[in-house]
């Protein structure tokens, strides 16, 4: 055997860095330091900059969720410009070649590559890194919304400048005029969601950004780990869920058949939450306000299954506690709001957005490239000889 074989048969001598082990899924693991926000799991809270996120939700535009956490001075007229500059030959350009996927992510990536700024962010200064973030939020709903329109047959909607984040992109998306309550309730969900910490795409985003890579290189790597079922894709298999179930009666039975044959029940469980999951509270209070009787049955509905539902996996999973987590009552929510479930992963996407580029910024703004170690277990290489 060749020295290199033998020594790659060997592995590597350690050393203190290569003993040190990351634990399963970098779960818990520190790797940045950050002065966007922080989510406390044993808490059950979360926080944008020192802000308690659940409660400022119900009670802000949106608007003001990308002032706080971008930490820059009112975006509004910004994001009203450029949302208005979207008109329907780009948005039909950037969907060409998509096919029919449901979920209008992909061209969501080609329209960002289109129309923001791709010079890597080493070589743009503070000032340019934030216009590329800003037009990216922009952007996002009316490229999404007028995408998912052209796949059902439907000409896409211009942005209307007047009109805030929210309630224009409840009408691009649906094509009427939104009611106060639906808009209220959009802007809800897409509050609660706009940060959580390193999640799995908000932490792509940082690992391409710290290549020096250009904000929408980030973003796409993003929405890339936001397709994920795991991650933002779950919101319309809970309505699925719920809507297969029908009456709450049959809950119980339904799901114990679906965890026999290796099913999940989408909508419960989290990573970092272990009692209670603020977002999901705060979205049951937001279906509950709903005041059309079809809504309220739903609400009630929902509500008796989701406690069915908690009862199995308590009897299932004995020992482990499971919490209704955001994507439940997001569901719920959006399906009110008169969103299609097509849009429901798009939504989120919406709404993230700005986190993603509150990263970007932050990481841009002192970087030192991501580059981990992995410990090899494959088979020895092998004498060519």
């Amino acid at each position: 055997m060749s020295p290199t074989n033998a020594m790659l048969a060997a592995g590597p001598t350690p050393t203190a860095a290569s003993r040190r082990r990351a634990p399963e899924g970098l779960k818990g693991l520190i790797v940045a330091d950050t002065a966007i926000g922080s989510v406390q799991g044993d808490e059950g809270f979360y926080h944008y900059r020192g802000h308690n996120a659940a409660e400022l939700a119900p009670l802000s535009p949106f608007e003001r969720i990308v002032e706080l956490l971008l930490d820059i001075d009112d975006p509004g007229p910004f994001l009203a410009r450029q949302r208005a500059t979207v008109e329907a030959p780009f948005v039909r350009a950037v969907a060409d070649g998509f096919g029919n996927d449901p979920m209008p992510l992909g061209p969501l990536v080609a329209g960002l590559w289109a129309a923001v700024d791709t010079t890597p962010t080493v070589d743009l200064d503070p000032q340019g890194r934030r216009n590329a973030a800003l037009t990216a939020i922009a952007i996002s709903p009316v490229l999404l919304a007028g995408t998912a329109r052209l796949l059902n047959g439907l000409d896409p909607i211009v942005g209307d400048p007047g009109r805030g984040h929210a309630a224009d992109y409840l009408r691009v998306a649906t094509g009427v005029e939104p009611t106060t309550e639906a808009v209220r309730a959009v802007e809800t969900y897409l509050n609660l969601t706009a940060e959580h910490g390193f999640n799995a795409s908000t932490f792509t985003a940082r690992v391409i950004t710290s290549t020096g890579a250009s904000v929408p290189a980030a973003l796409g790597g993003a929405i890339g780990a936001l397709s994920g079922p795991l991650h933002g894709g779950a919101p319309s298999r809970v309505l699925d869920m719920i809507n297969a179930i029908g009456d709450p009666e049959r809950a119980g039975d339904w799901a114990r058949r679906h965890l026999d044959a290796g099913g999940k029940l989408m909508g419960f469980g989290h990573a970092v939450y272990r009692h209670h999951d603020p977002r999901s509270e705060t979205l049951r209070r937001t279906a509950e306000s709903f005041t059309d009787p079809g809504a309220r049955d739903l609400v009630e509905r929902a509500v008796d299954i989701e406690q069915r539902l908690l009862s199995v996996l308590a009897e299932r999973r004995s020992g482990r506690r499971f919490v209704t987590n955001v994507e439940y009552y997001a569901a719920i929510v959006l399906h009110l709001a008169g969103l299609p479930q097509d849009l429901f992963t798009a939504t989120f996407v919406v709404s993230r957005v700005v986190g993603w580029a509150a990263h970007i910024l932050e990481q841009a703004s002192d970087n030192k490239i991501m580059r981990p170690s992995a410990h090899y277990v494959g088979q020895g290489a092998q004498s060519a000889g």
